[in-house]
């Protein structure tokens, strides 16, 4: 059996690893002159940033994304990071009440609400287990059930660090299942060698098994014969197939085979990809020769004008910086009417981070902008259609094609896993 793999992005990579251990003779194509799309290495000045995703596994070592990678045989270490952190106001009271920030621990967020309150979100904790929330975003049902906007503001900047969606743009359905992968999975953790750690795993294995990769080819139309995916075209040539895993996203998988896509199934589905958004945002690299954040989690900003989280995961690996030097790295959410106006949120990502840090001496590296064809996501959580295309033997992996509750790379693992589930059984 022959699959054909479009993109050698980490969905693509995380399906022909399963594939070759599976006995499939694989191909991938890749476009860009790199492996990896979103999830690997840029090397900079010495620091190796990353292409997308923060060298972060948003469930460490015990996530799906995790237990996929040990699965298909790739050698990757995984540490998991010091708990997660939140920066919020000095509490009346204190001296210096008005004037300053402290962190306290991701678990501790409801000690900023009154003891009422408190109250309620045990009750609702316990109650929403077995009876979830539905039909609202999270916004409007944390305003339904509390009064209190800090909530709110807590929400935004998780779901702006982790799905690069404001509350009010993601359903509470989806953030009700990654509240349960939270529990289920554990707490972030970073890969030793960064993404790129895990997309040189993967290419091993699959190389391993007779597998190819081709970099700088661009597959131009996806074949299908008698109603079924039979292959690529690339350069007029054809390159046949018993399967075909696109990791470009539904959108572009779609116009590869338009041709093929009719009757009332096919229209249904083509109507669905209409109504998909990509989520976008905004990383800014920091170098300093002093910690900034000083932990190896993550600390989310509820109160800064854009930015939503930061992490420094050289706490972890200190080989992700040279010698002495430390990489920090923040992420924004854009909202979709201020991507034509990225230099205003660049500038007002910058003046959060001096105010984050206002006694710290760091250098800007470099500032990565994430939209349109390159977006964080290109569907945003909770809205895609599944693995599945009208098509036979036409499967979608990758960010725009996540499980549901899973956030970022997490959601990709669970949706290759669910893909080659239906593919292998």
């Amino acid at each position: 059996m022959k699959a054909i793999v479009i993109g050698a992005g980490l969905g693509g990579l995380l399906s022909a690893a399963k594939l070759s251990n599976a006995g499939y003779q694989v191909e991938i194509f890749e476009r860009l002159p790199i492996t990896g799309g979103r999830f690997t290495n840029l090397s900079y000045k010495g620091f190796q940033l990353s292409s997308g995703a923060f060298h972060i596994l948003p469930h460490g070592p015990s996530g799906p994304l995790a237990q996929y990678i040990r699965e298909v045989g790739a050698d990757v270490e995984i540490i998991r990071s010091d708990l997660t952190t939140v920066r919020v106001p000095l509490k009346k009271g204190s001296p210096d009440y008005g004037k300053g920030f402290k962190d306290i621990s991701f678990s501790d967020f409801s000690t900023l609400l009154s003891h009422k309150d408190r109250l309620k979100i045990a009750l609702l904790i316990v109650s929403t287990r077995k009876n979830r929330p539905t039909g609202s975003t999270l916004q409007a049902w944390l305003r339904s059930q509390f009064k209190d906007e800090w909530l709110v503001k807590f929400a935004d900047a998780f779901c702006g660090w982790a799905l690069s969606l404001r509350s009010d743009e993601v359903s509470v359905e989806e953030i009700f299942e990654i509240i349960e992968n939270m529990y289920r999975f554990g707490s972030p953790g970073v890969p030793i060698g960064g993404c790129k750690g895990i997309i040189d795993a993967l290419e091993s294995v699959i190389t391993a098994h007779g597998g190819k990769i081709y970099t700088k080819t661009e597959v131009s139309k996806i074949l299908v014969e008698n109603g079924k995916a039979t292959g690529v075209l690339i350069d007029e040539e054809a390159y046949k197939a018993d399967l075909v895993i696109s990791n470009l996203g539904h959108g572009a998988t779609a116009c590869l085979c338009e041709e093929a896509l009719s009757g009332e199934k096919a229209s249904e589905y083509l109507r669905r990809l209409e109504t998909l958004k990509p989520s976008a945002g905004i990383k800014i690299c920091l170098a300093a020769d002093e910690p900034l954040l000083g932990h190896s989690g993550v600390l989310l900003t509820p109160y800064a004008k854009r930015v939503n989280g930061i992490d420094e995961v050289t706490q972890v690996d200190p080989r992700l910086a040279p010698p002495g030097k430390h990489l920090t790295m923040s992420h924004q959410y854009v909202a979709p009417e201020n991507v034509k106006n990225l230099e205003a949120e660049i500038e007002l990502g910058l003046q959060d981070l001096r105010e984050i840090f206002p006694n710290k001496k760091y250098e800007v590296l470099l500032i990565q902008s994430y939209h349109d064809s390159w977006p964080v996501n290109r569907a945003a959580s909770g809205t895609d259609p599944g693995n599945e295309t009208p098509i036979p033997g036409l499967y979608v992996v990758g960010d725009g094609a996540k499980g549901k509750g899973g956030i970022e790379v997490e959601g990709v693992a669970l949706g290759v896993a669910a893909t080659m589930k239906k593919i292998l059984g």
